[in-house]
C-alpha cells in the first residue's frame, strides 16, 4: 500500500487537496518512516530526510528545480520529478508586466503624478519588438505563446530541441551570439546546469543591441554578475530585471543593489501554489500505481 510524506509548509493544504480525491489505497506519514515510498515536498526539505527514507520510490517535487537533490554526494536510487506545466502562466504575467512597465513608461508617469507635472514620455509598445528566450522548455513556450499574442517576433536558443510552434527562430551550439544580436529583449529561463553556468557573460551581453533589456527568470548561475553590473553601468544595455541571483539571499554589500537601471524582485516570480503542485502530483500518482512512466521525470546527470 502506497504511503506519502508530505514535506512542505503547505502539508495541510496539499493533504485537503489529495484527500478530495478518495484514493482508496493510499496511506499518509506524519514524519519519515521506513515504509515511506513516496514523498511530496520541497527539495531542500526531501534532502533533509533522504536518509530516514530508505525504500523511496518516488519523490515530487513542489518546485521546479530541484538542485538540492542533485548532489553527487547523494542517493538517486529513487525516480525524482519536478513541477512542470504550471508556472507558464505565471512567468508569462512577471515577464511581460515587466516590459509593459518598461514600454508604457509607467515610472515615468508615477514620477510625474508625484511632482503633480503633466508630462508626456515617449510610449513604445511590445507589437514588432524582438524577443529571444534563452531556454525553451515548457516556460520557455509559454512565454513564445504570450509574445505572439502582443505581436512580437520571437528567436530561442536550445540545445538541440525545436518543440515550440510559436518561436519564429531557433539557434543552438555555437550561435549564441548570433542569437542575441538585434533583439529587444533577452529573457533567461535556463535551468542551474554546469553548462550554464555564467552563459551571459560580457561577450554575450556586449552583442546585444543598447536598447536591449535583459530579464532572469531562470537561475541566477547563468550570469556573470560582474559583467552585467558594468554592462548597466556603461549602458552597454538598456536595462535588466532580476528575480534570481547567484546567492540567496542577496547579501547586503551586493553592488546589485545600487546598480542603475536594474529592477530586482527576490525569486518570487512564479511562486508554488499547492492547487497547481497538487494536480501535477495526482496526475503522476494514478501513474505511479498503475507502474506506468511519470511525467516530468529529472535526469539525475542533466539537472532537470
Amino acid at each position: 500500500m502506497p504511503k506519502l510524506l508530505i514535506l512542505s509548509n503547505d502539508a495541510n493544504e496539499y493533504r485537503d487537496l489529495i484527500e478530495k480525491e478518495n484514493f482508496p489505497n493510499l496511506e499518509f506519514a506524519l514524519e519519515p518512516t521506513t515504509d515511506c515510498d513516496i514523498v511530496l515536498g520541497a527539495p531542500n526539505l526531501i534532502r533533509a530526510a533522504l536518509d530516514a527514507l530508505p525504500n523511496l520510490k518516488w519523490a515530487q517535487s513542489t518546485w521546479a528545480g530541484v538542485e538540492p537533490l542533485l548532489d553527487i554526494s547523494l542517493r538517486r536510487d529513487y525516480i525524482l520529478t519536478n513541477a512542470r506545466g504550471v508556472f507558464g502562466g505565471l512567468m508569462s504575467e512577471f515577464v511581460f508586466g515587466h516590459l509593459l512597465f518598461h514600454e508604457k513608461q509607467i515610472g515615468f508617469h508615477q514620477q510625474a503624478q508625484k511632482e503633480k507635472r503633466w508630462a508626456h514620455a515617449d510610449i513604445g509598445m511590445l507589437r514588432g519588438k524582438t524577443i529571444g528566450l534563452l531556454g525553451v522548455g515548457s516556460i520557455g513556450a509559454h512565454l513564445a505563446q504570450t509574445a505572439k499574442f502582443f505581436g512580437m517576433t520571437v528567436c530561442g536558443y536550445t540545445r538541440a530541441s525545436e518543440t515550440s510552434e510559436h518561436v519564429d527562430a531557433y539557434y543552438h551550439g555555437d550561435q549564441l551570439l548570433e542569437f542575441v544580436r538585434g533583439l529587444d529583449y533577452l529573457v533567461c529561463i535556463l535551468p542551474r546546469t554546469q553548462d550554464t553556468n555564467k552563459i551571459v557573460d560580457a561577450n554575450l551581453l556586449k552583442a546585444l543591441p543598447p536598447r536591449a533589456i535583459f530579464v532572469n527568470v531562470g537561475r541566477g548561475n547563468a550570469v556573470d554578475e560582474s559583467a552585467l553590473v558594468d554592462a548597466l553601468t556603461q549602458k552597454k544595455i538598456a536595462a535588466a530585471v532580476l528575480d534570481v541571483f547567484e546567492k540567496e539571499p542577496l547579501p547586503e554589500d551586493h553592488p546589485f543593489w545600487t546598480t542603475p537601471n536594474l529592477r530586482m524582485t527576490f525569486h518570487t516570480s512564479a511562486l508554488s501554489y499547492p492547487a497547481d503542485i497538487a494536480k501535477v502530483f495526482i496526475e503522476n500518482y494514478l501513474l505511479y500505481v498503475e507502474g506506468k512512466p511519470l511525467k516530468y521525470r529529472v535526469d539525475f546527470a542533466r539537472g532537470y
